[in-house]
């Protein structure tokens, strides 16, 4: 197996690290990728924050490196968790110990390899691991890269060595870009930005509860899985044009829709513990359905960390059950949760067709479909769903 090793402070990690990361990975056909994020890198002074919250920031970076490559990528605390100063010689034979018959790849960029030979004891690096070097374009850096491979490989006979062109690689300052983070999130992921404006990292001190929705949109992202960003995305764009159509508040639905599943990625354990935070009641199917539960607790982070308005919780707290007499807002959150955009099941067309035409009609048919999709995998369905199913359908006569 061909497992790649990217270390770093990632103090923050940015979009060049993470298209670097992508691009190696197809570029030596790797089968699983570490994140390593130093504990005490041996040529820099760290500053705040610690090492916790880069390791959580590289994490944001892991999910999404493996959405876009479909191989494993983690984070890896060893070096952390190692203590004192992190020298990739020991990393790379820890890593050889653990994984004695893979094929270990260290990813690297250009200035780290055109003086790789100055680092730590680098010809114990290459006797447990190649190398991969990559470059802004093959303008800039083939010249020097040949003649580096050329000088490595005569130093280290038989070791490993691969470079790689990267067009418009992101090259930015650290300290530079962490200069710029009290004023936007350049060159950033935005889950990344949105985990440091909520922690109040690197100078940034936003009031959570008084966000427009620009600044809301990259926080309520960080607290997703980056499998789901695009629904969530998607579910905001989808509630825009719902509220647009059927007179709702526009800026009320998209707050909405952009935090309805901010607590989905919880497990059974911590979404019970919210519940009890927040004091939130629980019904006996609630207590042991976890996917009901994220709707009530999402609704009480909304409501105590960025103080949205009743409706906009209440939106939030009806968008997986449904619920009687429910209010437009109500109505376009759960609807637009249902048909965003990148949505596909058996039937969405005819039920967005239904929404755009009629909403009551359209919650009609979703509620339909919820309960007979959870009545054919054998699933309880919540009172609550089949009580507005019934309300509703008493409204339109049926």
């Amino acid at each position: 197996m061909k497992l790649g090793v990217y270390g770093g402070s990632f103090n923050p990690p940015h979009l060049g690290h993470l298209h670097a990361a992508i691009a190696a990975a197809r570029f030596l056909g790797l089968d699983q990728l570490l994140l390593i994020p130093a504990g005490i890198p041996p040529h820099k002074q760290l500053d705040e924050p610690g090492a916790e919250h880069r390791a959580a920031m590289a994490g944001f970076m892991a999910q999404q490196a493996a959405l876009e490559t479909g191989i494993p990528v983690r984070v890896s605390r060893m070096e952390i968790e190692r203590g004192g100063k992190s020298y990739t010689a020991d990393t790379v034979r820890e890593l050889h110990e653990q994984y004695p018959d893979d094929e270990l790849w260290l990813l690297m960029g250009t200035d780290m390899f055109l003086t790789f030979q100055d680092w730590y004891r680098p010809e114990e690096i290459l006797s447990y691991a190649g190398i991969c070097a990559f470059g802004r374009s093959e303008q800039d850096t083939e010249e020097l890269f040949s003649v580096q491979r050329n000088y490595l490989s005569e130093r280290f006979p038989g070791a490993r060595i691969a470079t790689m062109v990267l067009p418009n690689l992101v090259e930015v300052s650290s300290t530079e870009l962490r200069g710029m983070l009290p004023r936007g999130g350049e060159h950033l992921m935005p889950q990344v930005y949105g985990y440091i404006l909520r922690e109040h990292l690197y100078g940034t001190n936003f009031d959570l509860k008084r966000l427009t929705l620009e600044e809301l949109r990259p926080v309520a992202l960080s607290y997703l899985k980056a499998k789901r960003v695009r629904h969530v995305l998607g579910v905001e764009q989808e509630a825009r044009r719902l509220a647009e159509r059927y007179g709702a508040d526009v800026e009320k639905a998209r707050f909405a829709a952009l935090l309805h599943d901010c607590t989905k990625k919880l497990e059974l354990n911590e979404q019970l513990a919210l519940c009890a935070r927040y004091g939130i009641e629980l019904d006996d199917l609630e207590r042991r359905a976890l996917k009901l539960l994220h709707a009530k607790t999402g609704a009480a982070v909304a409501r105590e960390v960025f103080g949205a308005p009743q409706d906009v919780c209440d939106a939030i707290l009806w968008h997986t059950t449904g619920r009687p007499d429910m209010t437009t807002l109500e109505k376009v959150i759960y609807l637009a949760d249902y048909i965003e955009p990148s949505r596909d099941f058996d039937g969405v067309d005819t039920m967005r067709e239904v929404v755009y035409a009629d909403l009551d009609r359209g919650l009609a048919l979703g509620l339909k479909m919820s309960i007979e999709e959870l009545e054919g995998y054998g699933s309880p369905v919540h009172q609550n769903t089949r009580s507005a199913y019934e309300y509703i359908r008493n409204q339109l006569g049926e």
